[in-house]
């Protein structure tokens, strides 16, 4: 049945942006409904104290959040009207969403919003089929039009970017206050939580690429993760950096609208994203990246770009959990 009001779309953007990806899958957002208007809020509450102080994992997770939010309004037939930041005085409140004028929905918004719920994030290696230069291309414009940049890393960068991930990945791992932080979003086998990592989401033993891109440690000391046979994904896949000309809460916000777009039309096209945060949460690694690799720009996200058979479990908290 389509959808023929304003409110109607509201309910369904509602609905599709609790899928938005976020850091450790913290859903680190609430929306408030005030007529036909959709108020996106920061949960601070879920915010990683030690991970990520400044806010800024959390802003690109509602900027995720708010391009569902402004797709799934797009494609019930209305234009989104957006007003980022409306309020200083509020700073949890990021975005003020409401349908607009009618429109009909063009083939690239039907196929981002349906792509939503199957796109998943990836945490171990690709197999060896290729990513389409064409479409890794596709993907950096993609990234443009929302006011960000996608650098496709170079073979010698991409070495660089597993050292330092590595690197960031054994001190983040020998500091309890971080490690507990990582482990508090880690979710046991068969626990009913509706947000963290579950155990099947992530490889048993630790990736096997060349060169290797070291996971977060979401078991700790418990035999968690998912034994399946990881023969087949060795390689990295496409190593890329999102990056943004400012680093304001604003430039964010832009990151993370970017990310979603991406990694939706990445899925449309059977290709899936692995994230590496590790680098990006210690300050003096992000500048060198920044000044070394990214051409001064600020990089929002490390991710690999693959293709892969696994179908990794996913939770998601529902919507009556989110308004406030």
């Amino acid at each position: 049945m389509s959808i023929r009001t304003a409110s109607d779309a509201v309910q369904a953007a509602l609905e599709a942006a609790r899928w938005a990806p976020s850091v450790h899958n913290t859903q680190p957002w609430s929306f408030a409904v005030s007529g036909d208007e959709i108020g996106l809020r920061a949960d601070t509450g879920r915010r990683l104290r030690v991970g990520d102080p400044a806010g800024r994992e959390l802003l690109i997770s509602c900027g995720a959040a708010l391009f569902t939010i402004r797709t799934a309004i797009r494609r019930a037939g209305f234009e989104p009207v957006v007003r980022v930041l409306p309020d200083p005085d509020r700073p949890s409140l990021l975005a003020l969403v409401r349908p607009g004028a009618g429109t009909e929905p063009d083939e690239h918004t039907r196929v981002l919003a349906g792509e939503i719920e199957r796109r998943r994030t990836h945490r171990s290696g690709f197999t060896t089929l290729p990513v389409p230069d064409r479409l890794v291309r596709s993907l950096a414009a993609t990234a443009g039009q929302e006011g960000a940049a996608l650098l496709v890393l170079a073979p010698p960068a991409v070495e660089a970017v597993a050292a330092l991930t590595r690197a960031a990945q054994i001190v983040q791992s020998e500091d309890r206050p971080r490690h507990l932080e990582v482990v508090r979003w880690a979710r046991p086998p068969g626990s009913a939580r509706k947000d963290g990592v579950p155990a099947g989401a992530y490889p048993h033993d630790e990736p096997r690429t060349d060169p290797a891109f070291a996971q977060r440690d979401y078991a700790g000391r418990h035999d968690w993760g998912n034994p399946a046979d990881q023969a087949g994904s060795t390689s990295p896949g496409v190593v890329t950096v999102l990056t943004t000309a400012g680093d304001t809460r604003e430039d964010w916000l832009k990151a993370g609208e970017a990310l979603q777009h991406v990694l939706l039309k990445a899925s449309a096209y059977g290709v899936s994203a692995a994230f590496h945060t590790q680098v990006l949460e210690m300050d003096h690694l992000r500048a060198f990246l920044r000044e070394e690799l990214c051409g001064g720009a600020h990089p929002q996200m490390i991710m690999r770009l693959g293709i892969t058979f696994d179908d990794a479990e996913t939770v998601r908290r529902p919507v009556g959990d989110l308004l406030s």
